[in-house]
Formats: C-alpha cells, structure tokens, sequence
C-alpha cells in the first residue's frame, strides 16, 4: 500500500509537470504567444468613421482600431493588420479563423455576445434629438413626444428611433420617414417636423455641417438605450479576451482611453458607465 502512495504521488508530480510544461499549453493560453511571434493581429472593420477608418493610402485609423493598436502593443504585439469587412460578414470570419478580433463597432447584443467572446465596452453611442433652439417643446424623452398630440419626430424608415418612438407610444402619423440626415436637419429648419432623432455622434456630425445657431441637439435622449461594443474575440480565445480586458481597464483608469476616443466624438465616461455583463443580457 505505502509503495502504491508514494507511486502514486510520483505520478501526480509528472502529470503536474507536464500540465506546467510550455508545450502543454492550451491553445487558449497560446493565442497571445503566436500573435507576439507574427508580429501583429487581424482585425476586421467596417470602415465607417469616427468608429473606423481606412485612409487613402491604406492606414488604419477611427476609435476602435486605434484603441485596439494601443492594447496590444501593451500585450507585446506590434501592430494591427485590419480588413474591410459587411458587418453580417464579422463573426462569421471571426469564427473560421480569418481574423484575430473585430474592433468594428459591432454593437453587444445577447445573440452576438453567444456568438463570441466580447471585451469590456469600448465604444457607446446614446440616442440624440435635433431641435429648434431653446427646444421649444420642452423635449427629453420619445414619451415627451407621444404626450404631445401636435408634436411630430422624424426618423430613419425601419430604423432603431423610428422603433423607440413608435415603442415609446408616438402614432405612426405623426413619426415621419426621413430618407437621409440633410433631409431631417432641413425639415427641423423648416419647421416640418419637431424633432429628428439618430444617434449622437450622427446628430452631432449634421450640426457641425450645419453650422446653424438656430438647432440644438438633445442628448442623451431620457430612456433610450446606449449602444456600446467591444472587441469581439473568437469563442475559445477567453484568456487573450481577458488579457486585453487587463489592459483596457488600465487604459480607462489612467485617461488614456479618453484620450484616444474622446477626439472622435465618443465619451469615455458612458463606455466606464456600463459593463459587458449589462450589455449581453439586454433585450
């Protein structure tokens, strides 16, 4: 019996050593070590500023990509190598192998979030309202406008505003299709519509194109979700995921994120404000 123990004990320090081994790792754990030895990372994008960008002479930029650079030079790989990808196209390719992460703008969604491994939020996005200065109507919420019967808002046809503010009890006569930002920016000037609703960044971007000292912008809108994403990381790829995660929160803490992002438009603040957690199991 004592010579089974002590083989036995002699075993258990083999398997051990074998687990502790640098050719026993995972290939979860490997992932990091084979994107240091070639030097960069495949990232997928959309180009769509101000969350990616690809220059005509082909250098990537925007607040995804340049956040995702930042990262993994801390973890010791280079650069980034990106690919100009359809959205419906990402995890897909994420999935087969054709890129190391999506730093994309890929909105978290509980489908999405089942689909790959995401970081912490990285990018956000609120709803937004154009208004006539003042805001006259006294606007904060899509409620504020259903509660008015003379008000009206516009918004992109089958768009996530059309939807809030139909959801939000605003008759469908009185949401108005809007085909297009210079439409809804001219209709507000007009006084055809109350309010024309679309994302921050979006609004925001039309009202320095506008330069009219007549509009005023109404964000976040009272209510409405914030949008965030992540990079998003193949199923299996957890402790690259959570090594990049390391870093991001360091980034937060110091203000270098904010230093990164902020110039494009997004707020730092809103990406701390929430947690990949909330996100994926939002409806």
């Amino acid at each position: 019996m004592k010579k089974l123990g002590i083989l036995a004990g002699v075993a258990g320090l083999a398997i051990t050593a074998m687990l502790l081994a640098p050719g026993a790792r995972s290939a979860d754990d490997a992932k990091l070590e084979q994107l240091k030895q070639q030097g960069f990372a495949r990232v997928a994008i959309a180009n769509e500023p101000p969350y990616t960008a690809v220059a005509a002479d082909g250098k990537v930029s925007g607040a995804a990509p340049d956040v995702a650079r930042e990262i993994f030079k801390r973890l010791g790989v280079n650069d980034i190598v990106a690919s100009i990808s359809e959205y419906g196209a990402m995890i897909p390719g994420l999935q087969a192998g054709r890129f190391d992460v999506v730093t994309a703008g890929l909105f978290m969604k509980p489908e999405r979030c089942a689909a790959v491994a995401y970081s912490e939020p990285v990018l956000c996005d609120a709803e937004a309202m154009l208004v006539k200065k003042g805001n006259p109507k006294g606007f904060k919420s899509y409620e504020d406008i259903a509660k008015d019967s003379s008000a009206t808002v516009g918004a992109p046809g089958g768009g996530t505003e059309e939807k809030l503010a139909l959801n939000a009890g605003v008759p469908r006569d009185r949401v108005v299709v809007v085909p297009d930002g210079q439409s809804g920016l001219k209709m507000v000037q007009d006084g055809r519509i109350d309010a024309y609703s679309l994302p921050v960044l979006s609004i925001n971007d039309l009202m320095k194109k506008a330069n009219d000292p007549n509009l005023e912008v109404i964000a976040p809108v009272q209510g409405a979700p914030v949008y965030c994403d992540g990079a998003a990381f193949k199923k299996g790829d957890e402790a690259l995921r959570d090594a990049y995660d390391v870093e991001l929160a360091k980034m937060k803490k110091s203000g270098e994120f904010a230093k990164i992002i902020e110039p494009y438009g997004f707020s730092a603040k809103a990406a701390m404000s929430t947690t990949r957690e909330k996100l994926c199991a939002a409806k």
